[in-house]
Formats: C-alpha cells, structure tokens, sequence
C-alpha cells in the first residue's frame, strides 16, 4: 500500500515515517509533484486537515492523510489554536510565533495548554478522522534543541521536559501526533 502524507514539513515525514507500518509506502507532495500551497483556510484543526485531503485526492488521485496541529492555550481562549503556525505572521517563523506566545503569556499565572492533532484519512473514496491530544504547560522560556515549532516551550504533563529536550521515541509514544498515527494505524492494519 501505498499512502501519501500530504505535508511539505520534512520534521513531521520524519516524525510520521518511524511510526508508520513497514509495509505501507509514504510518499510525500513531493514524491507525486505537488509544489503548491495545499490550502488551509478552515476554521478548526479537524477541517483544515479534511480540506487538505480533499485537495490532494481531487487534484492528484492519491490515496492520502493529512494532519493539522495547534497548540491551545488555557489563559489565552485556545490560541493560538488553527493559527498556530502563523501566530506571528504570515512567515510562519516558529522563533517569531514562541516570542509572541511567550509575550502573551508573561502576566497570566495559567500556563496551561494542549497539543491537539488531527489526522484526516481520505481513502477508498472515505474520509475518517483521528485525533490525539496530548496536556501540558507552557513554560517561561525555552529548553532544549530536538522537536520544531513550539516543541522547547511545551512541557506534558507529568514529566519534567520539554518535547524539545525530548528524544523522538519518548515524544512520540506521548505526544498529539504519535497519539494521532497509532490511531490511524490501527485503522489500517483492521
């Protein structure tokens, strides 16, 4: 089987890949020519992640899953929630969207938050849908150098790192997305 993973970001296919069945083939929009901007303009996470494989099945034919991530802020009504990745602006820089967060967090004392992903399937003409979440806290400034996004300011509850300093393993077997994909595996391999 053959399954394409419809993200131009090489950190998650690498996140993803170790995840993923042997037997199923990833290809990414690379891999089947697709070098435009695959549109998110939903306003939830679950929509934007349908949307995307809407998209690729429509334009490309393939068989597809897509996820879309946000990170929900408990003192901050869920931002930044579907805008996660252009908190900050267009640019989508992450050191720009931690800066932002971190300023808009300095006066609350809840640093409460979740990492929410969902993994939208389009296969044999059905979409389903997978979703993991994974609790935490923001911290008050960066650690550690593994992850992306806002992986050095997000610590799960019950340990006492941050993903970033977090090995690829650990945060997979905890976080959002790992929590996502073993859903969506268990699916395929039924």
């Amino acid at each position: 089987m053959q399954l394409v993973f419809a993200t131009n970001n090489l950190n998650k296919i690498k996140e993803v890949q170790t995840l993923i069945p042997k037997h199923i083939k990833l290809l990414s929009l690379k891999d089947i020519g697709c070098f435009e901007e695959v549109p998110e303009t939903q306003n939830t996470i679950k929509g934007n992640a349908i949307q995307k494989v809407e998209y690729i099945k429509n334009n490309y034919g393939y068989d597809c899953f897509a996820d879309d991530t946000g990170l929900e802020v408990e003192a901050l009504n869920g931002e930044p929630g579907v805008f996660s990745a252009r908190y900050a602006g267009e640019q989508r820089d992450a050191n720009n969207n931690i800066n932002k967060l971190l300023t808009e967090l300095s006066t609350k004392d809840n640093k409460n938050a979740q990492f929410k992903t969902v993994i939208a399937l389009h296969l044999n003409d059905q979409i389903k849908t997978f979703p993991g979440i994974c609790e935490g806290e923001i911290t008050d400034k960066k650690h550690g150098k593994n992850g992306f996004g806002y992986d050095p300011i997000f610590k799960p509850k019950g340990y006492d790192k941050t993903f970033a300093e977090m090995d690829l393993n650990l945060k997979n077997s905890i976080g959002h997305r790992g929590k996502a994909i073993t859903k969506l595996v268990k699916f395929l391999n039924s």
